[in-house]
């Protein structure tokens, strides 16, 4: 009976894993900005936990320890390469209007750039607050930082963010700065 139950609990772990891959490749990726790289993230992520699973006290944490071995692999990468993808050389695809496609593009560009220019620390906080919906005291314990030192450095992300954003608002429509400035 041990047996069995094991094998269910094992299966169980299995499908939680692959439902949060989606969100750990999506975390990768804005980490990284390499499609390639974010895919071995994740698999080294899972497999990781998968082998040790037994580490888990509780399955209500699963989503923080998840995240807390991606930020582990991401640092064991980052300790080995320093190479890096610049963000403008990204494919991006849509299947609306080649305007809509064209828009969305600009500004999920423009967002890419800003969050790229970020201080690590910073980019790993505002993606995991703002993008992945963490709480403060689970990205505390993702990145091992203080809660304190979570809330500064978002809302310095935050700050330069919607700054870089604005500058380069700016600089792609001078109306806009006329506009902005005749209030």
């Amino acid at each position: 009976m041990k047996v069995i139950s094991r094998l269910c609990r094992q299966q169980q772990f299995r499908q939680s894993l692959a439902e949060y891959r989606i969100n750990l490749y999506r975390i990768a990726y804005s980490w990284c900005h390499n499609p390639a790289l974010a895919d071995d993230l994740v698999q080294d992520t899972l497999a990781k936990a998968l082998k040790n699973s037994g580490q888990l006290r509780d399955s209500k944490t699963l989503k923080a320890w998840l995240y807390r071995i991606l930020c582990n692999c991401w640092r064991d990468h980052f300790r080995r390469s320093r190479d890096t993808v610049d963000v403008d050389d990204v494919v991006l695809t849509e299947r609306d209007t080649p305007d809509r496609c064209h828009d969305r593009q600009q500004i999920v560009e423009r967002v890419r750039n800003a969050i790229s220019q970020l201080p690590m620390g910073q980019r790993q906080v505002i993606t995991l607050v703002d993008l992945e919906g963490c709480s403060y005291i689970e990205v505390a314990e993702i990145l091992e930082i203080p809660i304190g030192t979570v809330m500064s450095r978002l809302s310095r992300a935050r700050k330069a963010l919607k700054e870089r954003l604005l500058a380069a608002e700016v600089e792609s429509d001078p109306k806009v700065y006329r506009l902005r400035n005749a209030r």
